[in-house]
């Protein structure tokens, strides 16, 4: 049985998901996702979710007021998407995505937002492409938004 919770800080499971990120194959962003963990950088309604599947982290994602784009008008993010190979195939990241947005609509946002680099990945989750944004590394992404 999959479970998503909210990670909080000094606790097992925050401990878990930092182990998690270090162990994962998710190299472009490993070292950024750990720093955060380990910092714990997250203000006011920001946070990392984890997907727990017999008492194993299975996958994760957070929300975020930035990202890592110049584009401070646009959040909430839902961001650091990941499931481990051998989880992937079953909808985690859609349950994760799903969680994410409940918890967005519960802070009273009634938009959220995805980058990514992949086409006809986060539209089977309602999202729409909205135009390419330019990140940080000056590279190319695609802005996705979904009404919550």
């Amino acid at each position: 049985m999959l479970t998503i919770s909210k990670v909080y800080k000094d606790t097992p499971l925050a401990q878990e998901l930092l182990q998690f990120v270090e162990e994962c194959s998710w190299h472009e962003v490993k070292e950024h996702i750990t720093d955060m963990l380990r910092s714990w950088e997250f203000t006011d309604w920001e946070c990392m979710f984890a997907a727990v599947q017999d008492g194993k982290i299975v996958g994760m994602a957070s929300i975020m007021k930035t990202d890592y784009y110049p584009l401070p008008d646009i959040y909430p993010w839902i961001s650091c998407i990941f499931v481990t190979e051998s989880a992937r195939g079953h909808r985690i990241s859609g349950q994760l995505i799903d969680f994410a947005n409940r918890y967005a609509r519960e802070l009273g946002f009634t938009r959220s937002y995805i980058p990514t680099e992949y086409t006809g990945l986060y539209e089977k989750y309602g999202y729409e492409y909205i135009h390419d944004i330019i990140n940080y590394g000056g590279g190319t992404d695609r802005l996705y938004a979904k009404e919550i």
